[in-house]
């Protein structure tokens, strides 16, 4: 089976404290096509630092995501749990997020049929994108 090209995410949210904005905005992205959510887990840690993680199929605890489908389940492993617990404070958690780019699979289909070789590639923090653009427009 031949798959466009696939990223993840680890998003943080301190304090636990969840907004309603992302389930929707993930569901928006599914529905137009654009991506296929491949996995989803969330994990945090209480007070005492005691990590916890759950899967979809158990997210009475963040019912905003309940109706995100996913087409398969376990390809984020305990390992990258365990990574992503790390980065999280006590009382914190996050998002770990695995995800196809259906919008990009006719580009690297492409680049597979020239026999093209991807020799490097990454995200620029919005941030740095920010502080770019904002430089070029001053001059």
């Amino acid at each position: 089976m031949t798959m466009a090209p696939v990223e993840y995410l680890v998003i943080g949210f301190p304090g636990n404290n969840f907004k309603g904005e992302v389930a929707p905005a993930l569901a928006d992205l599914i529905d137009k096509k654009l991506i296929r959510v491949l996995d989803l887990v969330f994990v945090g840690k209480d007070d005492d630092g005691n990590v916890l993680s759950f899967e979809l199929d158990q997210l009475d605890e963040v019912p905003e995501f309940k109706d995100i489908a996913t087409s398969s389940r376990g390809m984020l492993s305990d390992e990258d749990i365990e990574h992503a617990s790390e980065a999280l404070d006590p009382g914190s958690s996050a998002a770990l997020l695995i995800w196809e780019d259906l919008w990009a699979d006719p580009f690297a289909t492409a680049l597979r049929d020239a026999d093209a070789v991807i020799l490097e590639g990454g995200r620029v923090p919005h941030a740095l994108v920010e502080a770019a653009v904002a430089e070029l427009a001053a001059g």
